[in-house]
């Protein structure tokens, strides 16, 4: 049984940081392309951000790019999400998803920016 879980969320001040992990089981991490997404209630999730198979590619939404990283530790199945200066408008719950024949979905971490 697939199994993705989020972790590593929380309030934090605009312009400070957070990395959320996600530990991947019941899949061999490296077959799998990994992204990223976000969701704010009333709102589509969107695509944050995505690493390939491979380690080095990687896509980013515009609205983060230069401050978020994505990157994968395959012998830990474990995803991570470096953000930094942080804003108010990346308040969302955040959910790390597996992609290969089919799509697995974490439960989500909710991150919060707020002074």
């Amino acid at each position: 049984q697939v199994q993705l879980v989020e972790s590593g969320g929380g309030l934090v001040q605009p312009g400070g940081s957070l990395r959320l992990s996600c530990a991947a089981s019941g899949l061999t991490l490296r077959n799998y392309v990994m992204s990223w997404h976000r969701q704010v209630p009333g709102l589509e999730r969107e695509l944050v951000a995505r690493i390939y198979s491979d380690g080095v590619n990687t896509n980013y939404a515009d609205s983060v790019k230069g401050r978020f990283t994505i990157s994968r530790d395959n012998p830990k199945n474990t995803v991570y999400l470096q953000m930094n200066n942080l804003k108010p408008e990346d308040t969302a719950v955040y959910y790390c998803k597996a992609t290969r024949w089919a799509d697995y979905w974490g439960q989500g971490t909710q991150v919060t920016v707020s002074s």
